[in-house]
């Protein structure tokens, strides 16, 4: 079995330049932001994150490609096989323009259409989030200080904590009616948004996260990590993520009823 201990050893590397780049900027009072063609904002963090990544990504791994949010995709070299690199450099752009702390960066390593390992660094909340396959899933302040991860053993939907992304994507994909019926059904349902509700179903601490419109970049480094917790990731047709660029992330126990009552109820 492939080992990517080296891997994580690396990503954590990357993760620690992109931190002390982006609390750099985070608050400040001259931080630039721009709109991107399709209306979403960009700061000057995202940016100067990702040149960073990629900057030591080609010294340390030239032979892997790279996909970034903010400057597409770089093939590797030919022959070089297919392990590539995913970054979305700031992911809760939106946050982190507002001064809302929940926002990291996000670093996955993909070979072929299959996300090995994964990386969730959020400074401003002082916590990372990190797994592979074969090597478990894990949070805490830094890598040498850090607790295995396990999703919870909820198996009932009344008893569940149900997180969504805004209403307004679930509305535009003719789902609003099942999810609202979601919300009605389970114990208790939040919007906690973009990677954060992911981390807190590897914690334990809830137990469904949905979402219906993704890029690559958002959702790479979740999967390991929620897959190596004990959880179950697909789209919303329940093929295995990255899948058609939705989510269903839950504990496993919930992930079948989750999948019928949106697919029953979509309009």
């Amino acid at each position: 079995m492939a080992t990517y201990a080296d891997d994580l050893a690396l990503a954590h590397l990357l993760a620690d330049t992109a931190d002390s780049i982006s609390m750099a900027r985070f608050r400040a009072l001259d931080l630039h932001v721009e709109s991107k063609p399709d209306l979403t904002p960009v700061s000057d963090a995202d940016t100067a994150v990702e040149q960073a990544i990629r900057s030591t990504l080609a010294r340390a791994r030239p032979r892997d490609g790279v996909i970034g949010e903010e400057f597409g995709s770089s093939t590797a070299p030919a022959g070089a096989g297919n392990r590539h690199w995913v970054i979305d450099p700031i992911d809760g752009t939106k946050n982190f323009i507002r001064g809302v702390p929940i926002w990291g960066t996000l670093i996955a390593l993909m070979e072929g259409e299959r996300p090995v390992a994964g990386l969730v660094s959020a400074p401003a909340l002082g916590r990372r989030w990190w797994g592979a396959q074969g090597h478990g899933a894990y949070a805490g302040r830094h890598q040498h200080a850090a607790t295995r991860l396990s999703v919870s053993a909820v198996r009932k939907l009344g008893d569940a904590s149900f997180c969504y992304s805004s209403l307004s994507g679930w509305e535009e994909g003719g789902y609003l009616e099942p999810v609202l019926d979601l919300m009605r059904a389970t114990w208790r349902s939040r919007a906690y948004g973009d990677f954060y509700g992911y981390m807190l179903l590897a914690e334990g601490a809830l137990d469904v996260m949905v979402e219906p419109e993704l890029s690559l970049w958002d959702v790479a480094a979740l999967i390991p990590i929620v897959t190596e917790a004990g959880g179950t990731f697909t789209d919303l047709a329940g093929q295995r993520a990255p899948g058609d660029g939705s989510a269903i992330a839950t504990n496993g126990h919930l992930h079948q009823e989750i999948l019928s009552r949106l697919a029953r109820g979509r309009a």
